[in-house]
């Protein structure tokens, strides 16, 4: 049996950034889950790319759960409308709860919070912890200077060859699904979750 994407974590900015089509890239994967009957998992705020994904899902009838860390719920404006809402004493609950009820992980523009979390799943990743797709929404080349680091990296031997980074990229909303599937499918349904000896800790 292949596994199913039924939830999909997007990290993404607490800003719309300067470019419109990051936002149009927010609103059209925000309805394009709720479309296929994926539930968005995400940070939960109500403002910049977080709000626009999230109130595009609420907005096409699909289901949100948000999981916000007790101190940003006022900055970051928590999101009253979705169906869920988890409030966690710190950043640690927050990236294990989102880890442990997400499917695969998309990586919208956004700023330091986007890619430290981004880079964590990597990072799990490549350490042999999880095989949950991770994808990169490259939109308008956004993630181009990452791609180009990473690139950098493995030139220079700090990603070895036995330790791949198996990154996932689509410059188009339409292809981010298909992609994420077309990878969960291709990882044994024993393989997909996080090491329990990890998850203990974290």
């Amino acid at each position: 049996m292949t596994n199913k994407i039924r939830t999909v974590c997007v990290y993404c900015g607490s800003g719309p950034g300067t470019n419109p089509h990051f936002v149009e890239a927010a609103i059209g994967f925000g309805k394009a889950l709720a479309d296929n009957g994926i539930r968005l998992v995400y940070g939960g705020g109500s403002i910049g790319l977080m709000g626009a994904v999230a109130t595009s899902v609420l907005d096409h009838g699909g289901t949100v759960t948000g999981i916000i860390p007790d101190f940003l719920t006022i900055r970051e404006n928590a999101l009253k409308r979705v169906q869920e809402m988890i409030v966690t004493p710190d950043m640690h609950e927050r990236k294990r709860l989102m880890f442990e009820r997400s499917d695969a992980f998309v990586a919208l523009p956004g700023g330091v919070g986007t890619l430290e979390e981004l880079v964590e799943q990597l990072t799990w990743q490549q350490l042999g912890r999880h095989t949950k797709p991770v994808l990169l929404a490259n939109i308008d080349g956004f993630w181009e200077p990452l791609l180009a680091l990473l690139a950098h990296m493995r030139a220079t031997e700090f990603i070895r060859a036995s330790l791949a980074v198996d990154i996932l990229k689509a410059e188009r909303v339409e292809d981010i699904l298909p992609r994420l599937r077309a990878a969960a499918a291709r990882v044994p349904e024993r393989a997909a979750g996080l090491a329990p000896e990890i998850a203990s800790r974290l």
